[in-house]
C-alpha cells in the first residue's frame, strides 16, 4: 500500500469534561499563531458542524473533523494530510478527552483516540474555578490514563486571582506538567450560544473582531511559543486513502446553503469536488429554487425552526424543489429533511407548511433531545449513494406523523434500533441522522 502523507506537526487542545473553554482557546492560539505569520490547519475531534466554521474563520483555510467512529482509517489518513503545506495542526477535542462510545470504525470516537491515532500531544484546558491542587491530579490521571496519550502542558481556565492562579500551578509543580497560561473569567468574550451549541460563525456579524479579542486574551495570558513547541510530527500510516463510498451523488449538486441549512461536514463537499463534481449552492430563504440543470439536490441540516414562517413563505423555493423532485432525486439531513415535510410546528406551537414532499409532520413545541452515533443500512439508494452509512443525530424535534416508507435500518453505536428510520417517496429522501462516511 501506498503510505500517506504525514501532514505538519500537531498537538490536540483538550479537557476533561464540556464547558472548560476548548474551543475558547483554540480560536485564540489558530488566531494568535496565523498573526505571527503560521499556517494552522485546524480539525475537530467528533460529529460537530459549527465549530469547524469557527476554526476555519480564525485560520483562513477550511477545517475538517477527524472521527474514530464515524470514519474508517484512510478517511481519517486523507484528512490528516490535507494539513500539507501547513506549518502546524490544531485539534480541538470534543466533550472529555476519552469521553467515546462503544468500537466504531476505528476507535470509540473520542478525542483520546485522535491523540493516540496521531501521536500528538494533548494541551489540557482546565477550569480550575472552584479548586486548587486537585487541578494538578486530573491533569496527572489524564496523562497516565491510556497508553499513547500524553498531556504535554495544561492552560488554565477561569483563575480568579493571583493567589489562586499561585496554589494551582505549585500541584503542577508537584507532577511535571507544565502550565502554558492562564486564563481569567471574561464573560464579556464568550461566544454566543443557542440549543445545538454556537451560534453559527455566519451569522456572527462581529466574528472578525471576536476572535481578534480571543487573540489578544491568549496573546496575553498564553505562552504561545511555549503551546506550539508541544507539537510533534504525526506517527506515520501506510493506510490507502478512502474515497470510494463517498461518490459525489451526482455531477453537479444543487446544494441548499444559508442560516436555515448550513450544517454540512467539510470534508463531504471537499470528496465530493475532488471526485470531480460541481457544487451549486441556492438559499430557500431567498426564496430561490434549486438550478433545474443539476442532478441532485441536497438539503443539509440547520435550524429551519428559527425560519420556519420564511420557508413557508418561499413559494419559488417550494415549486422549483416539486419540480426538480418530479423526475430528479431529492435528499435532506435532520433540517433538511423537516423542509421535505408537510408541515413543521415551531416552539411556540405555531404549524408551518413546509414543501410536502414527504408526508412527514414534526414539532418543536415539546422539545425532545435525539443524540448519537447512527449505523444506517439502506433500504433504497440515497441519491446514488447505496449500502451502509456511518453517521451522526442531533436534534430537539419530535415526530408527530410519518406515513412514508421508511429509507434505512438505523442502529445507534451499541447497536439499538433507533426510530428515526428516515422515509422515501417518489425521488425524495430524508433522514435525521447526517452522513458522515460509508461503513
Amino acid at each position: 500500500m501506498d503510505s500517506i502523507p504525514a501532514g505538519p506537526a500537531g498537538l490536540v487542545i483538550a479537557a476533561p469534561r464540556s464547558n472548560s473553554g476548548k474551543t475558547t482557546v483554540t480560536l485564540g492560539l489558530i488566531a494568535a499563531l496565523r498573526r505571527r505569520g503560521r499556517a494552522v490547519q485546524p480539525y475537530k475531534s467528533g460529529p460537530d458542524y459549527i465549530d469547524p466554521a469557527f476554526h476555519a474563520a480564525a485560520a483562513g483555510r477550511p477545517a475538517f473533523n477527524l472521527d474514530s467512529w464515524a470514519m474508517r482509517p484512510g478517511r481519517l489518513d486523507a484528512l490528516l494530510a490535507a494539513g500539507q503545506g501547513a506549518d502546524l495542526a490544531i485539534a480541538e477535542g470534543a466533550m472529555g478527552l476519552f469521553d467515546g462510545t462503544t468500537a466504531g470504525a476505528a476507535g470509540d470516537g473520542s478525542t483520546a483516540d485522535i491523540a493516540a491515532l496521531t501521536g500528538w500531544p494533548v494541551v489540557l484546558v482546565l477550569d480550575v474555578s472552584g479548586q486548587t491542587a486537585t487541578a494538578a491530579a486530573v491533569a496527572l490521571g489524564c496523562d497516565h490514563f491510556r497508553r499513547g496519550v500524553r498531556v504535554a502542558g495544561a492552560i488554565l481556565n477561569k483563575v480568579s486571582s493571583d493567589r489562586h492562579q499561585a496554589l494551582v500551578e505549585a500541584g503542577f509543580d508537584r507532577i511535571g506538567i507544565p502550565v502554558l497560561g492562564a486564563l481569567r473569567t471574561r464573560p464579556a468574550i464568550a461566544l454566543p450560544e443557542r440549543h445545538l451549541g454556537l451560534v453559527q460563525a455566519e451569522e456572527d456579524a462581529d466574528l472578525a473582531g471576536r476572535i481578534a479579542a480571543l487573540a489578544d486574551l491568549v496573546e496575553r495570558e498564553i505562552d504561545v511559543a511555549a503551546v506550539e513547541a508541544t507539537a510533534r510530527p504525526r506517527i506515520a500510516s501506510a493506510s490507502t486513502p478512502a474515497d470510494a463510498g463517498l461518490t459525489p451523488p451526482g455531477q453537479r449538486i444543487a446544494l441548499a446553503r444559508d442560516a436555515a441549512f448550513s450544517f454540512v461536514y467539510p470534508h463531504l463537499l471537499a470528496a465530493w469536488r475532488a471526485a470531480g463534481a460541481e457544487i451549486v449552492p441556492f438559499s430557500p430563504l431567498a426564496d430561490q429554487g434549486p438550478d433545474p440543470t443539476c442532478d441532485v439536490v441536497w438539503l443539509p441540516g440547520g435550524y429551519p425552526e428559527l425560519h420556519a414562517g420564511q420557508l413557508a413563505a418561499a413559494a419559488r423555493f417550494k415549486a422549483g424543489l416539486a419540480a426538480f423532485a418530479a423526475s430528479k432525486p431529492v435528499h435532506g439531513e435532520c433540517g433538511g429533511y423537516m423542509v421535505l415535510g408537510t408541515g413543521l410546528v415551531d416552539a411556540g406551537g405555531i404549524r408551518h407548511a413546509m414543501t410536502g414532499l414527504l408526508g412527514l409532520e414534526t414539532s418543536f413545541a415539546a422539545r425532545r433531545l435525539h443524540l448519537g452515533y447512527r449505523l444506517a443500512r439502506l433500504f433504497h439508494p440515497v441519491a446514488g449513494l447505496a449500502g451502509v452509512l456511518r453517521g451522526h443525530e442531533f436534534h430537539y424535534a419530535s415526530i408527530l406523523v410519518q406515513p412514508d416508507p421508511p429509507l434505512a435500518e438505523v442502529a445507534d453505536a451499541s447497536g439499538r434500533a433507533v426510530a428515526e428510520t428516515g422515509a422515501r417517496r417518489g425521488h425524495v429522501t430524508g433522514t435525521f441522522f447526517h452522513m458522515i462516511d460509508a461503513a
